[in-house]
């Protein structure tokens, strides 16, 4: 644990950027080319480090990923669209590099979705330029960095919401528990069938055998049913309903 400002915990990875150990190659994307300039630059200046590219979209960083196959990747979540998105996509290369996430603000709903679509590191903008680097150097060598206070409301989060898919487990079937996720995603009947790879009616059914064991009337209920019950993080499933089935 940092003096100050974020947590680390050990695990296994690449060699660290220490003293005789190979460079970090870098790819940077930021919304903002002033900021990104200024990131780039502080890396740049500390041993160990080598940008190589800087990026200001997410097709921009898919392009950087793929081309320089690098160590690590540092985003900001306020990329142009989603920065959420261009995480998921990041991490469904076939290598992909450990990555950190920086933003100007950030809640536990955001930092859940984020540890959930694979970041090694999450860092606030407002941290200084040295922890900016250590935690660079921590999640390169294969360890997991996280701001303090958002990381311990986001593992409140995680555990709540085990707590309710195992509680609702023992009422609703798989199947079941995975369609209310989707309609309390927002998701319409059709999208839901083509995602899990049945009929429309099918789901229907299902849809009625949720309402009666649950004693809620229609999707609005079970809707408030499920985020009173901590079934899912709001922001995992704003991405979804962005993302085709």
């Amino acid at each position: 644990m940092t003096a100050h400002d974020g947590t680390h915990a050990s695990a296994h990875g690449r060699a660290s950027s220490g003293p005789g150990a190979s460079a970090v190659n870098l790819v940077l994307a930021d919304a903002y080319p002033i900021f990104l300039e200024a990131m780039a630059q502080v890396f740049n200046s500390e041993p160990g480090f080598r940008v190589l590219a800087c990026c200001q979209t997410e097709n921009e960083l898919l392009h950087a990923v793929r081309g320089h196959r690098p160590n690590l990747v540092v985003l900001d979540l306020d990329l142009p669209e989603s920065g959420m998105a261009a995480l998921r996509q990041v991490g469904a290369e076939r290598e992909p590099p450990r990555v950190v996430v920086m933003a100007a603000r950030l809640d536990e709903h955001e930092m859940f979705e984020a540890m959930r679509l694979g970041a090694r590191g999450i860092l606030l903008k407002t941290m200084t330029r040295h922890l900016l680097i250590q935690c660079a150097r921590k999640v390169n060598a294969g360890d997991l960095w996280f701001e303090r206070v958002s990381m311990a409301k986001a593992v409140q989060h995680l555990l709540r919401e085990q707590a309710a898919t195992r509680q609702m487990g023992t009422v609703l079937t798989h199947r079941e528990l995975e369609i209310v996720r989707l309609v309390a995603a927002g998701r319409a009947t059709r999208d839901i069938a083509g995602q899990i790879g049945v009929a429309e009616g099918t789901v229907k059914v299902h849809l009625h055998h949720v309402y009666e064991k649950l004693g809620v009337k229609g999707r609005l209920e079970l809707t408030l049913y499920a985020r009173d019950q901590g079934l899912f993080s709001p922001l995992v499933y704003q991405s979804a309903r962005r993302t085709p089935a």
